[in-house]
């Protein structure tokens, strides 16, 4: 098995924002690190709420997915520690905004994080000297090419979905994009799960949603189900995962579960 075999690209997308998306990328990425794997948290969302929830100032990001998207630097170089042992982060910047018009005609427009990515693990895939194990990529909440650069780069893709009433509105989309990607441009693109955020056990229409959604789309959706937490919710005004923040609430203890079942998942995955 090649270094390429060993680390696994995990894209979390909806084009829905206020989904938990970032804060699953942030959580998700601190609880697979304190169970023992190294991740790299590529953060694709010019709005760079991701590096702020891990305590990057936007002072500290002077080499960032910018700089790797436009051809400039490599992943490499943009690779920061955070206050989380084993998880390291590639900042986002709001210039990340001009990437699409600044490619938009490059031939190999929809590969550039994807040659980054391999370009990092042909050079030994390390993040201060750690092995990488996790690379999971936060993208903005749209399907534009950035969305795609992550798509064309990713093993497989993980995707929020809040409980609420419009949940399923939008994600036929986003499966439609998935299957347009895998058949153009990288075969191998699989969905990983469906992780349903924000749920309000006093609220009926919450559970209404989770059933609905477990019907409609099976062994597709995790187990592990994230609550509405207020927890959660003030852990990245402190620059912070909820994890380092407060590990015993409830949110906590769902993303280690949840990082849990993305590891059986891929053990599966891997032997069949």
């Amino acid at each position: 098995m090649n270094d390429l075999d060993q680390v696994r690209v995990l894209v979390i997308a909806n084009q829905k924002g206020g989904v938990g998306k970032t804060t699953t990328a942030i959580n998700l990425g601190t609880a697979l690190a304190a169970i023992g794997e190294t991740v790299l948290l590529i953060d694709l969302d010019p709005q760079g709420n991701a590096s702020t929830g891990l305590g990057i100032d936007r002072k500290q990001r002077e080499i960032s997915t910018f700089d790797v998207m436009m051809g400039e630097r490599s992943l490499d170089a943009a690779i920061r520690p955070t206050s989380v042992p084993r998880l390291f982060i590639a900042p986002s910047t709001l210039d990340l905004l001009g990437v699409e018009l600044a490619i938009a005609h490059e031939k190999e427009r929809n590969f550039r994080l994807k040659n980054a990515i391999h370009g990092m693990i042909d050079r030994g895939a390390t993040a201060h000297s750690e092995k990488i194990s996790y690379i999971l990529i936060d993208c903005p909440p749209s399907l534009n090419l950035l969305t795609i650069n992550a798509l064309a780069a990713a093993d497989s893709v993980l995707v929020p979905l809040q409980c609420e009433f419009f949940a399923l509105e939008g994600l036929s989309q986003l499966l439609s994009t998935v299957e347009q990607v895998k058949r153009s441009l990288n075969p191998k693109l699989a969905i990983h799960g469906i992780v349903l955020t924000m749920y309000d056990s006093r609220n009926n229409l919450a559970s209404q949603v989770v059933a609905d959604v477990r019907a409609f789309l099976g062994d597709k959706v995790y187990e592990t189900v994230i609550p509405r937490n207020v927890r959660v919710s003030e852990a990245p005004s402190y620059g912070k995962p909820v994890l380092l923040y407060d590990l015993k609430c409830n949110g906590s203890q769902a993303y280690l579960k949840l990082a849990s079942e993305v590891i059986q998942r891929e053990r599966n995955l891997r032997a069949a």
